[in-house]
């Protein structure tokens, strides 16, 4: 028996959305199974799962707008751009201030070229950049063409702020 269709699923957080996927092919027995778009292991949220004749629209909800809510940390900077990282620098964030932060988030709507970093899903020969920072080889990397739709301060509490984001493929949400 095939299964065909959607699943939105709640990842949690440390799940990384390969191993979603696994599981959801040990639970439903369907073979074809796919996720439409990489979610981080330290994300949250909904990844949707497509199954059996479901994975034929893939491409369609990768192409689609992605929503996202994140907190930045401001005077902490680590290795992988998230909180999941050593940290490499600290500095003093008490002069950053509202306004500048609002003045700032405007640079990053629209179109905007980003460089995926080495802690990510992307491939180079063959192999996640993730695979080979953790072995401690650093690859030139090609920046992108992404579009942030919608960039919106929802709080700031020193040093950390909120932001909501809508934004396209392929756009990564950290440091």
């Amino acid at each position: 028996m095939t299964v065909d269709g959607i699943l939105n699923i709640d990842k949690p957080w440390g799940k990384t959305s390969f191993s979603i996927v696994s599981m959801v092919k040990r639970l439903t027995g369907e073979r074809r199974v796919g996720h439409a778009g990489t979610l981080d292991p330290a994300a949250t949220g909904v990844l949707p799962v497509c199954l059996g004749q479901g994975t034929r629209i893939i491409q369609f909800l990768l192409d689609a707008t992605k929503a996202y809510r994140a907190q930045i940390e401001f005077g902490v900077a680590t290795d992988t751009y998230d909180a999941t990282g050593s940290i490499t620098s600290k500095g003093d964030p008490s002069g950053v201030s509202r306004e500048q932060l609002l003045s700032a988030l405007t640079s990053f709507t629209g179109e905007i070229q980003q460089t995926p970093p080495m802690y990510s899903a992307v491939k180079h020969g063959g192999k996640p950049l993730y695979e080979l920072a953790r072995s401690g080889i650093r690859v030139e990397r090609k920046s992108r063409l992404t579009l942030v739709y919608h960039l919106e301060l929802i709080d700031w509490q020193p040093p950390v702020a909120t932001i909501e984001v809508e934004c396209g493929k392929g756009t990564y949400i950290r440091s």
